[in-house]
C-alpha cells in the first residue's frame, strides 16, 4: 500500500490525499512535520518538506511531482488534461494555488488564527490576519473569479486545478473565513461544490478533530 507522510492540514498533502481518493488508490497517512529529523523522512524528502510519498520501494517528495506519478501509475480517472493547451493551463492554476494563495492563507491567516493558539501557544495575531483578509484575499479571488467559465477551472471535469486551488480554502474555512459569495459568486460556489466531493470530505473530518474544530 502506498504512504502519503506528513500532517493532513497542509494543503499539499490534502492534495495528495484528494488525488489518491479521486483515483480510488488506497494509502495510508503516516503523520510527519515539516523538517521532521526522521531517516527514513529526510531520505525521501531532502527539503524536509511535506508531503513525501512511498510507492513500494519507489519513493518521492513535492506534491505536485507526486500527484504527476500518480497520474502515469494510474491514468484513470485522468485529472490532467490530454490537450496540450488545457495542460498546460491546469499546471499554471496548480502553481498559482501552491505559490500566492497557500503563502496568503497559510501563514498570514491559518496559522496565525488556528495553529498559533492550538500548536505555538501564543496569540494570534489579528492585524495580521485582517489585513490579508481584506487586501491580500480579495485579488486572489477576484483573479479566480474571472478565470471560472463553468464548473471547473480547465474543461469540462475535474482536474488537478481544481483540487489544487480548492485545498487552500479549506485551510481559510479551517479558521473560520470564506470566499466571499456577494464579490465572488462563481468562486464561492466552485469552492463549496469541490469541498463536498467525498476526495475531499474524507479529509476533512480527520483534520477537523485534529485541529480541535467543531464538525
Amino acid at each position: 500500500m502506498a504512504i502519503v507522510f506528513g500532517a493532513s492540514p497542509s494543503p499539499f498533502v490534502r492534495k495528495v490525499r484528494v488525488a489518491l481518493a479521486e483515483k480510488n488508490v488506497p494509502y495510508e497517512l503516516r503523520p510527519v512535520l515539516p523538517q521532521d529529523k526522521d531517516p527514513e523522512f529526510r531520505k525521501m524528502s531532502p527539503l524536509g518538506k511535506i508531503p513525501a510519498f512511498k510507492d513500494g520501494e519507489r519513493t518521492l517528495s513535492d506534491s505536485s511531482v507526486i500527484c504527476a506519478y500518480l497520474e502515469r501509475v494510474h491514468a484513470t480517472p485522468a485529472l490532467y488534461p490530454s490537450d496540450p493547451y488545457d495542460y498546460a493551463r491546469a499546471l499554471w492554476f496548480e502553481e498559482y494555488a501552491d505559490t500566492a494563495i497557500v503563502q496568503v492563507v497559510g501563514p498570514k491567516v491559518f496559522l496565525e488564527k488556528v495553529l498559533a493558539p492550538v500548536f505555538f501557544n501564543r496569540p494570534t495575531d489579528q492585524a495580521t490576519v485582517d489585513k490579508a483578509v481584506a487586501e491580500e484575499v480579495p485579488p486572489l479571488c477576484e483573479y479566480l473569479e474571472t478565470q471560472l467559465t463553468g464548473d471547473y477551472f480547465v474543461g469540462n471535469r475535474l482536474t488537478i486545478a481544481d483540487i489544487a486551488v480548492a485545498s487552500p480554502f479549506v485551510n481559510y474555512g479551517h479558521a473560520g473565513y470564506q470566499v466571499d459569495a456577494g464579490r465572488f459568486p462563481k468562486l464561492a460556489a466552485f469552492v463549496k461544490r469541490i469541498h463536498a466531493r467525498p476526495s475531499f470530505q474524507s479529509c476533512l473530518g480527520d483534520e477537523r478533530k485534529l485541529l480541535g474544530l467543531a464538525a
